[in-house]
């Protein structure tokens, strides 16, 4: 069996130097740029917790929340959950901005879909006051999203296909005093909820 192949690859791979920006055209690079890999920054108080999600021949399952003895969440114990609501959202649609002064969340997308999540911090004496982030939940993965009180919230259906979204309050819903402020769509500009090209 012949070797020749193996040698001259390895030559190859010797011979070779890296490259430097000065061997990049003119033409080009000036536009060269890294992508950012560093950890992106988080709001105080907002937990993205990962599940288990279970894939067999047959299909998938993913346990969502749990309750102790005294209905809170086992995951979140300060969390009782007083209204539970399912919500899709159609291709195209931005659902943002909106906080709560009681209220909390506790968001759950489904992992075959896909929704753009945008957060900022509106509490004036948060640490990470005016922050924001801005995320995809589902896509594949199982996680639920802890939204405090303060948190500005919103997301968007930027692809084709709808999706589907369950969420837990500790709040019920009031019709006659809800506590539900909103904020424009665009408070980060309206690129924050277009895909990122490039």
């Amino acid at each position: 069996m012949s070797h020749r192949g193996d040698q001259a690859a390895t030559s190859m791979t010797t011979t070779l130097k890296p490259l430097t920006k000065d061997a990049i055209g003119g033409d080009y690079v000036h536009d060269l740029s890294v992508q950012d890999y560093s950890k992106k920054s988080t709001i105080e108080g907002v937990q993205l917790i990962n599940l288990n999600l279970f894939l067999d021949d047959g299909g998938s399952l993913a346990e969502i929340v749990r309750f102790d003895d005294n209905g809170n969440l086992q995951i979140l114990p300060e969390f009782k959950v007083k209204q539970s609501t399912f919500s899709q959202m159609l291709p195209g649609t931005i659902k943002a901005f909106h906080l709560h002064y009681n209220q909390e969340d506790v968001w759950f997308i489904n992992p075959y879909d896909r929704l753009l999540i945008g957060l900022f911090d509106a509490r004036k004496e948060s640490p990470s006051y005016k922050r924001s982030m801005r995320f995809v939940m589902g896509g594949g993965r199982a996680q639920i999203l802890y939204i405090p009180r303060g948190v500005a919230h919103g997301l968007a259906n930027i692809w084709q296909a709808p999706a589907n979204m369950i969420y837990f309050v500790n709040q019920c819903f009031d019709a006659n005093n809800p506590d539900e402020h909103r904020l424009p769509w665009d408070t980060l500009g309206e690129d924050f909820w277009q895909i990122k090209k490039g």
